[in-house]
């Protein structure tokens, strides 16, 4: 019996030691985040001196140019470029549109052509509008109804789910699919609601599909400010002989050749298990892109410089990658998988921040159950940090290739009330982020990381 006592003591007492140990960690991982950390610098320079990054543009090109730099001065034990060849749309000059209620009585609108959408003629288009909510609707009118006329799909981001990542998945599929069933009946044009929760002047754009719709059967699509699109449909329900005349001056060339930029600290004792953080450089081009995904970028960034920093020496290979072309293909994402397959490489855990730059309040994860069960026993190494929200969830788009029955992808999981506010907008840009909220985010990584690393996946 004593020898059994004597025996879960120690076990007790190690466990015991071991938490210290890690609080001791966490806490010094969060206070030199939130002191000297590198994380709002850079995004800084990313989001004011070289601005909106929408893949195969200019801004693209020299944001690849300075992460790699950067993450070259960090002292890591690689860092390189990993070519991918990615879609080049241009918006080209700004759109322009007015609803007609009689002729020369006109309301102007703000709209922005969606990701990979056509240009309207170079006069534009003048049609009549018809409004649906979704596609359920939109069929039952057949093309009687809609044939010469342009769709407005008018269905909201659901304002009473608490999740807005919820709210933004119930209606997006308007948005990107709008233009491909809208033009099996006829229609000449598309106009989207903007996937906002909140009533203001702003277009948001994003990416659209055509599928295999040949050239000549492709029609223009563009987003809507939320206000504009409560005009419209009132004004719809007193007249709905009134027209939208829109103008967009958008193209697609020929795809370039980006990068994902990539660096690693090689692993102490396992470095063939490869630990992923990463964020997507590429943004859209009415921003500078700094919640989307300039703040998952940075963040990614600093957890190995933190690592760096405190002298933290990994057990297993950690990389950062900065992903391009999330926003319009994914290929970033699909060329790293696709090469890591072909490597043989083993990803045993991946995280992505691509949810905002907001307070962060815990992690999504896809995962075993008994991995799973491993997180949640440390969540109380982050409650002192107000991060308490573990759940099972979607980890992100770039990572989601990586996944395996045995390995571990998580999410960064922001306060995200405000995030559709900014959300492929004019406003993501680097006055809505702020700087202690970014550091508790990338300190917040960092931990998981840290944590992962010394215990393994289960």
């Amino acid at each position: 019996m004593l020898k059994k006592i004597l025996i879960c003591t120690c076990v007790l007492l190690g466990a015991y030691t071991h938490a210290q140990k890690d609080e001791a960690v966490i806490k010094s991982i969060y206070k030199a985040s939130l002191t000297n950390g590198k994380s709002y610098d850079w995004l800084n320079y990313l989001s004011n001196q070289i601005g909106s990054r929408l893949s195969g543009s200019l801004g693209a090109e020299r944001a690849v140019e300075y992460t790699k730099e950067e993450l070259g001065n960090l002292g890591l034990d690689k860092v390189w470029l990993q070519p991918v060849m990615v879609p080049k749309w241009v918006r080209g000059a700004k759109e322009y549109a007015y609803i007609e209620t009689v002729p020369g009585k006109t309301t102007t609108v703000n709209i922005c052509a969606l990701g990979g959408s056509v240009a309207t003629p170079s006069l534009g288009i003048k049609a009549q509008v018809v409004e649906v909510h979704d596609f359920e609707e939109l069929e039952a009118l057949g093309k009687e109804m809609v044939e010469g006329k342009i769709v407005f799909f008018n269905r909201p981001m659901q304002a009473d789910l608490i999740q807005t990542f919820e709210a933004y998945s119930g209606c997006v599929n308007q948005r990107y699919e709008g233009a491909v069933q809208a033009s099996k009946f006829g229609a000449v044009g598309v106009i989207v609601r903007s996937m906002n929760l909140r009533l203001d002047d702003l277009p948001h754009t994003g990416s659209m599909t055509y599928n295999d719709l040949p050239l000549e059967s492709r029609i223009p699509s563009a987003a809507i400010s939320t206000n504009d699109a409560e005009v419209l449909s009132t004004m719809l329900q007193l007249d709905k002989n009134i027209k939208l005349y829109f103008k967009t001056n958008c193209k697609q060339l020929k795809d370039v050749l980006s990068y994902n930029v990539i660096g690693e600290i090689t692993g102490s004792e396992f470095p063939n298990e490869y630990m992923l953080v990463g964020g997507h450089l590429d943004s859209w081009d009415l921003g500078d892109g700094s919640h989307d995904d300039g703040a998952g970028v940075v963040q990614s960034m600093e957890v190995l410089r933190l690592f760096k920093t405190l002298g933290i020496n990994p057990k297993r290979s950690i990389r950062v990658v900065l992903f391009m072309n999330e926003e319009n293909g994914l290929r970033g994402g699909n060329k790293y998988s696709e090469e890591a397959e072909q490597k043989g490489e083993t990803h045993v855990f991946a995280l992505e921040s691509d949810s905002g730059g907001f307070t962060p309040r815990g992690f999504h994860f896809n995962c075993s159950e008994a991995n799973y069960q491993q997180a949640l026993s440390w969540q109380e190494l982050f409650k002192p940090y107000l991060i308490h929200y573990f759940e099972k969830g979607y980890a992100g788009a770039d990572v989601r290739p990586l996944k395996s029955k045995d390995n571990v992808l998580v999410g960064l999981v922001p306060d995200s009330q405000r995030y559709f506010d900014h959300h492929h907008a004019s406003t993501d840009t680097f006055d809505a982020v702020n700087k202690r909220e970014l550091e508790l985010g990338a300190a917040t990584m960092t931990s998981l990381v840290y944590l992962f690393d010394k215990y393994g996946i289960q």
